[in-house]
């Protein structure tokens, strides 16, 4: 048996696409998401974003309870139409199974990590799905090492609000989904810094 795959051209131009359509694609290491039916590609993240990835894994890993899992890179499926793969999660241990393909209930947590190309769309499109999705608190991490930014959202009535535009040594304490301390310098800290 074998597995055919298309690409983004091959795909149908007459109809919205739907999350079904993804399957078709290759696995080659892009980010393909959907867009209220429209393909979204984003090509293998940078090292600087895979760095940060982890060390927020880590970190989030140590202070989350046994109610919630730290989930990097899933796919969440919010619609036929509307697929999304945020950089990490959080998700209640209940929401999900270890059999899953995508994360169907809104996320406690969404984290984008922010690239030149991508935080336009992070701040504002991405911002509004989120929120109409119910994700509770989305965080966009700027992995820079003159300015490594974090800014966080909330859920409240009317969308989210910002709760902190945190940069460099300062210390951003969260208390939803749960008490965790991030400072975004300590994010970047590395070997490559003198």
């Amino acid at each position: 048996m074998s597995v055919m795959t298309a690409s983004p051209t091959d795909l149908p131009d007459d109809r919205p696409l739907t999350v079904a359509d993804l399957d078709l694609l290759p696995d080659d290491g892009r980010k393909y998401e959907l867009d209220d039916g429209v393909l979204v590609v984003s090509p293998a993240p940078a090292l600087n974003h895979q760095f940060v990835l982890a060390r927020l894994t880590i970190s989030l890993s140590a202070a989350c309870g046994d109610e919630f899992l730290v989930l990097p890179g899933p796919g969440v499926k919010m619609s036929k139409y509307q697929y999304r793969i945020p950089d990490l999660v959080v998700v209640r241990v209940d929401a999900v199974r270890f059999e899953d393909k995508s994360v169907t209930r809104p996320p406690v947590l969404a984290v984008e990590i922010a690239s030149p190309s991508t935080a336009i769309y992070d701040r504002n499109r991405k911002k509004d799905i989120y929120a109409s999705f119910g994700i509770a608190s989305y965080w966009i991490v700027t992995p820079s090492l003159d300015k490594p930014r974090l800014v966080a959202y909330e859920l409240g009535r009317g969308g989210y609000r910002e709760i902190a535009d945190i940069s460099g040594g300062q210390p951003f304490t969260a208390r939803t989904p749960f008490a965790v301390r991030i400072v975004p310098s300590e994010l970047v800290a590395g070997p490559w810094q003198a």
